[in-house]
């Protein structure tokens, strides 16, 4: 996390800080220092909280008051013992979290941690070095951020929703399965004054991986015309949502090249889900859904003509299925990964994750680990390698699976849509989505006990997986091993010290 210039709220915590640190080391009470000062106790209560920063002739009285000079008090150094607390203020990294959408002042935050200095500058520093160690930048945080905070939510939006429900009010768009694209780019003309040139980016060398480009002067929306029809119109709905929703800071690409605050993923996020909205509306889908589900079997088929009536990707059709499962269908205990498989380095990356209600058993893994090989993520992109190997086409997948995880009462109905080609001819990608099964799935889901369902005992990483005989194993028990052997030597220890 690069050091950078103090901000105003940054300079008045610091100030804050310093100056309820001095009072208390002279053991000078709120009351007291008033006195000396001749400012109120409810005054200084305000700068003692970073909300108010005095003016010069008042800085003159407290520092009198303190017996400190107005230098060391103006001073933007804090002590050594505070010291990573101001490298964290430097880093700005604690204003680009959305604190204020949690419930959360930032001045409180610095406040818990002024409190005992030693043991939570110590914590600060330990998750600095962690950063360090893990390669972790500010961009990370703010990915995690965004992840709570969609869980904080359900991952569902009422005002995106309504906003999309007015936009499509006010344009005269009438929402239908599906939207009419050409309607679109007329609304993004006539509405907001932005032009759609679909061959825009083919001119511009070195620019052949991006799907959009914004240009914020000639308000022109430039597209790769390799994009798919579906593709294109996911560009042009999230071009509205980013202006329909105001969204001030935002990347201009298609995808977020460098990521430069919080803010900034915010709104990103909001843009694609209202594309998201507008392209499947709540209120017309949700009766495909209740279709679908109300089936007593299994039917992928039906899964991928779910996708494909509505001229969707995967990724849109999970990412709705995501905003109305838990919001709509008491679905709560759900998890959303999609996993990468680059054919060429014969790798598996999680690059998305999503755990609605709480910690879902999947997550991503630490740097060289290796993920469980019964995923249905992961056994569905091996089926469509040695399809594609034995050259029958295999465009898109789709399985299920009943995943118990190895260890735990936890068992999740999962659903998996693989596809090649993304986001480029080395790279395959699959959508899972897996929803704890309980009486609550039962009842929405009819065909969660369909006997054709296979059940797989599955775990996170193969290095701490204690599954025996396991043919799919991709790297032995390593870090199980060397856990089973500390637990002998502790055990061997015990007993020792017992007979002594």
């Amino acid at each position: 996390m690069p050091s950078t210039p103090l901000r105003e709220t940054n300079r008045r915590i610091i100030f804050g800080l310093k100056l309820k640190r001095r009072r208390l080391a002279l053991g000078i009470s709120p009351s007291e220092l008033a006195e000396r000062s001749g400012l109120s106790v409810s005054y200084l209560n305000e700068i003692e909280k970073g909300k108010k920063f005095p003016k010069e002739d008042k800085i003159s009285r407290l520092a009198a008051a303190l017996q400190f000079s107005e230098q060391e008090l103006l001073s933007p150094h804090l002590d050594k013992n505070m010291a990573p607390l101001e490298a964290l203020l430097r880093s700005n990294f604690l204003n680009e979290l959305p604190m204020d959408r949690f419930g959360i002042e930032l001045a409180k935050v610095v406040e818990i941690i002024a409190g005992a200095p030693a043991h939570v500058g110590a914590f600060i520093s330990t998750l600095v070095e962690l950063a360090r160690n893990y390669e972790l930048q500010e961009e990370h945080f703010y990915q995690a951020a965004m992840r709570s905070y969609q869980e904080l939510y359900n991952n569902f939006f009422k005002d995106i929703e309504d906003a999309v429900l007015d936009f499509a009010d006010s344009a005269d768009i009438q929402l239908s399965k599906p939207v009419r694209s050409d309607r679109l780019v007329a609304a993004l003309k006539n509405v907001f004054g932005v032009l759609v040139r679909e061959d825009g980016l083919d001119v511009h060398t070195g620019l052949e991986s991006l799907r959009s480009l914004f240009l914020p002067r000639s308000r022109e929306l430039l597209l790769n015309s390799g994009l798919t029809s579906t593709e294109r119109i996911f560009q042009v709905a999230k071009e509205i949502g980013f202006q329909r929703l105001d969204a001030k800071e935002r990347s201009v690409t298609s995808g977020m090249l460098r990521v430069r605050s919080f803010e900034q993923v915010l709104n990103h996020y909001r843009a694609s889900y209202f594309a998201t909205a507008l392209l499947m509306p709540k209120h017309l889908f949700i009766p495909d859904l209740n279709s679908f589900l109300a089936r007593t079997d299994w039917d992928g088929n039906a899964f991928l003509d779910l996708q494909k009536s509505w001229r969707v990707t995967p990724e849109m059709l999970f990412q709705r299925l995501s905003n109305l499962l838990g919001s709509h269908f008491g679905l709560e205990d759900m998890f959303f990964q999609r996993m990468i498989y680059d054919t060429d380095k014969k790798e598996f990356t999680m690059d998305k994750e999503l755990h609605l209600s709480r910690a879902q058993q999947p997550h991503r893994s630490g740097l060289g680990l290796h993920y469980c090989r019964r995923w249905l993520s992961l056994s569905l992109l091996d089926e469509m390698e040695r399809m594609q190997s034995e050259g029958v086409y295999a465009g898109s997948m789709v399985g299920v699976q009943r995943s118990h995880y190895f260890g735990t009462n936890d068992t999740y109905l999962s659903i998996s849509m693989a596809r090649a080609g993304y986001p480029d001819s080395a790279k395959r990608s699959t959508m899972t989505m897996g929803i704890l099964i309980d009486d609550t799935l039962r009842s929405k889901v009819a065909f969660c006990d369909d006997p054709s369902i296979a059940n797989r005992t599955v775990n996170i990483v193969c290095e701490t997986c204690a599954i025996e005989d396991c043919s799919q194993r991709a790297a032995p028990p390593s870090r199980l091993r060397a856990r089973e052997k500390e637990k002998r030597i502790e055990e061997e220890v015990k007993k020792l010290l017992a007979g002594d």
